[in-house]
């Protein structure tokens, strides 16, 4: 059974950073493209990073520049580095392959900025 497990998140003020795990079992993580999608109140969940197995990136526009998708394929563990934050990347944040996996959609973890 394939179990995603994120965390990391909470609340932060505008400009601080967070850095969120996700942590995955039964798969064989190494191979598969990984990324961190998130979905904020009354919007539909959205791609911002993509990693593949041999650790190249890409980001959502809007937050180039400022998180930084990673991967250790030893401890199954893909990484998303948030600096900057913005009050507009409040959301509940997921990890799944890319393409998602419905089957695949874990429990998220929720990312608060504010003041």
């Amino acid at each position: 059974q394939v179990q995603l497990v994120e965390s990391g998140g909470g609340l932060v003020q505008p400009g601080g950073s967070l850095r969120l795990s996700c942590a995955a079992s039964g798969i064989i993580f190494s191979i598969n493209v990984m990324g961190w999608y998130r979905q904020a109140p009354g919007k539909q969940r959205e791609l911002v990073a993509v990693i593949t197995s041999g650790g190249r990136t890409n980001y959502a526009d809007s937050v180039k520049g400022r998180f930084a998708i990673s991967r250790d394929n030893v401890k199954n563990t893909v990484y998303l580095q948030m600096n900057s934050l913005k009050p507009g990347d409040t959301a509940v944040y997921y990890c799944n392959r890319v393409p998602s996996t419905v089957a695949y959609w874990g429990q998220g973890t929720q990312v608060t900025v504010s003041s």
